[in-house]
This record gives structure tokens, C-alpha cells and sequence, in this order.
């Protein structure tokens, strides 16, 4: 494999969501990129948007399908190719390196992927090429990966924005199972629940009801196959939530208000525990309220008083009514950076609100 740093002839095989999008991250790289895929209208229109040719002899092979195929591809692909090395970036690894282990030749030259990242839209269409910035992308490598093809994935890897974690595949499994495939299921069972529903019940519906169910617009067809293949590790997961709606609707039905309160805290208490940014431990910001006049630059002269006085903004959100003639900006900072910059903005005229815990 080329060394560190240099570029490389990729395969892509798959031109999915997932497949091109890297397609895209990669080539702002300089790397040669080739994109295949059975659905001949996918790979046209990931050939187009990538700008991707044939390659021959490619360095790096990925597998980009869906997770029940990766297997087969990787054999054929390895088959035509002996000398290139592999990774592919499905969503299930145990029973992959299991696989892979028994192929002579190949444990040494794959190495699985993960990338945390994805959208509800499927195909080339809903392709980004900054998809994987600030996300985290999980390798899992085996006794017989090859150290130098580790560090050049874990630097190709990072090169389109995202942080790389190395576990062991069966640990992998587990924790996809509560991070990525329990909230799947609950989004599902929520949209599933609107099935059916005549739209006019639904004219009302906010961001609570759209954020909630998001995951319900996930592919049908992936999330099958994910859940079937992890079912060891999923199933447990459902009985557990099984268990605590049993428990809600036996406090419901009692009229336990403080045992319904517990619900909500509990889940106030996990939710605290999501971690950061790039899988760092999780922060406490506080927000930081301006009222602005609707007109243009406001922003940018609020984010110059930042740089004025060295605070980091994490997060922001802009709310303005049509019409209004002023509108409210809220920044997200840590507790310390938000007193400094409250101070300074009543200093300069901004009509800057008492900081607050987000």
C-alpha cells in the first residue's frame, strides 16, 4: 500500500448515501477514484457528480453495500484483486471478522470500518462530501491487521473531518445496538403510530413531533437487515424498554405523578450523559440571549466581539418572526466565556440577556 500521506487508486463499491458520499470527501483529497455498483443509474449518477473513472490495479478497495452483502463483494472483490487491500463501512462487525478470518490471505489485508454518520435519504442524491466532519468512525481492526495499512486508513479516515475509534468487533456490535439501533426502532415505533392517522390530527404538529420521529424515515430494506443480523444484541435492549413503558403505564394508570416525574428525569439523566463533541466528554454550556436589529451583518459583528475577546462559540440558533423588526440570537458557550462576553456586549451596546443553563 502507498505510504502515509500519498495518494491513492480507490474502488468504491457501492453508490449509495454512504459509498459516494466518502466518493466526494476522497477526491477533494486528490485521490483517483472509481465508483461501482449493480444499480446502474446509482453509479451513473455517483460517476457524474464524483467525477470518477475506471482505475486499474486499485490500492485500496472499500465495500460500500449494504451490510448483507459486504461479504460476498469483499470475497469477489479480493478474488480479482489479491494484491490490494480492503475496508468496508457497514454497520455490523462480529460476525464479518469471523468471516474474513478463514479466507486465506485476507485477515492481513482488510481491516473493518464504521462511520457514525448517515441521513434518513437513500442513494447518491443525498451524497455530501462533509457527511463525516465531527464524526466519530470506528475501525476494528485483528490480531493479523497489518500496523502500517491501520495508521494509512486511520489518517485517510481522519482527512475527511471525522475521529477514529478502535474496538474490538464484538464490542462494536453491542454498543451500535444501544447508540444507533435502539433509537431507530423508538423513531420507527413512534412514526408508526402515526400510521394511518388522518393528516387533519396532524395539522398542529411541531419540531417536537418532526425531531422525535426523524428516524422513521429510514430506509426499510437497511434497517431490516440490521436489526435481524444484531438481533442478539438488540433484543435485550427492547425488553428493557418494554419494561419501563410497562412500568409508565402502571404509574399512569395509579395516577403517580411522582413516579411519572422519575420517568422524565431519568431520561433527563441519560440524556446528560451523551458525550461531546467527537465522542469527547459531554460539556455544560450555558446561553447566552442577544436581541439584534433585523437588518444585514449583525452576525458577523457579533462574532467579531467574540474574536475581540477570545471566547469560543460551541452552538448558536437564530429565531425571527416575518415581519419582526428585531430577531434573537442565542450563543452557546462555556459558563465562563458567556459571563466575559455578556459583559462586554451591555459594554458595547448590544442588548445582551443574563446568560442561562442550556
Amino acid at each position: 500500500m502507498p505510504s502515509q500521506m500519498s495518494q491513492m487508486k480507490i474502488r468504491i463499491v457501492g453508490a449509495g448515501l454512504m459509498g459516494t458520499s466518502l466518493a466526494l470527501s476522497l477526491k477533494s483529497a486528490g485521490h483517483e477514484l472509481e465508483m461501482i455498483d449493480q444499480n446502474v443509474d446509482h453509479q451513473r449518477m455517483a460517476r457524474d457528480l464524483v467525477g470518477a473513472n475506471e482505475v486499474v490495479n486499485p490500492d485500496l478497495i472499500i465495500i460500500a453495500t449494504p451490510v448483507e452483502y459486504v461479504l460476498e463483494v469483499l470475497k469477489e472483490q479480493y478474488q480479482a484483486n489479491p494484491d490490494a487491500r480492503f475496508i468496508d463501512i457497514g454497520g455490523l462487525k462480529s460476525n464479518l471478522l469471523l468471516e474474513v478470518a478463514t479466507i486465506p490471505g485476507l485477515n492481513a489485508r482488510f481491516l473493518g470500518t464504521h462511520p457514525m454518520a448517515g441521513r434518513e435519504v437513500v442513494g447518491p442524491e443525498g451524497a455530501r462530501a462533509d457527511l463525516f466532519e465531527g464524526r466519530a468512525w470506528i475501525l476494528t481492526p485483528s490480531s493479523q491487521t497489518d500496523r502500517r495499512f491501520l495508521e494509512a486508513i486511520k489518517e485517510l479516515v481522519e482527512a475527511t473531518g471525522a475521529t477514529t475509534f478502535e474496538l474490538e468487533p464484538e464490542l462494536h456490535d453491542e454498543q451500535i445496538a444501544l447508540i444507533s439501533h435502539l433509537p431507530q426502532v423508538v423513531g420507527s415505533l413512534l412514526g408508526g403510530e402515526l400510521d394511518g392517522r388522518d393528516p387533519e390530527e396532524l395539522t398542529l404538529a411541531g419540531a417536537g413531533l418532526r425531531d422525535t420521529s426523524r428516524l422513521a424515515g429510514s430506509s426499510p430494506d437497511l434497517w431490516a437487515a440490521l436489526l435481524t443480523m444484531n438481533a442478539k444484541e438488540v433484543l435485550p435492549l427492547l425488553e428493557s424498554l418494554r419494561g419501563s413503558i410497562d412500568l409508565l403505564i402502571e404509574r399512569l394508570e395509579e395516577g403517580d405523578r411522582e413516579g411519572v416525574r422519575e420517568f422524565v428525569a431519568r431520561g433527563n439523566r441519560g440524556r446528560a450523559l451523551i458525550p461531546g463533541k467527537h465522542g469527547g466528554t459531554g460539556r455544560n454550556y450555558d446561553l447566552l440571549p442577544i436581541v439584534i436589529d433585523d437588518k444585514p451583518g449583525q452576525l458577523a459583528k457579533i462574532f467579531a466581539e467574540c474574536e475581540a475577546v477570545a471566547v469560543n462559540v460551541e452552538d448558536l440558533s437564530i429565531e425571527h418572526s416575518p415581519g419582526q423588526l428585531t430577531g434573537l440570537i442565542t450563543l452557546a458557550l462555556s459558563p465562563d466565556d458567556a459571563i466575559k462576553l455578556h459583559s462586554h456586549l451591555l459594554s458595547k451596546g448590544w442588548l445582551a440577556h443574563k446568560p442561562r443553563s442550556a
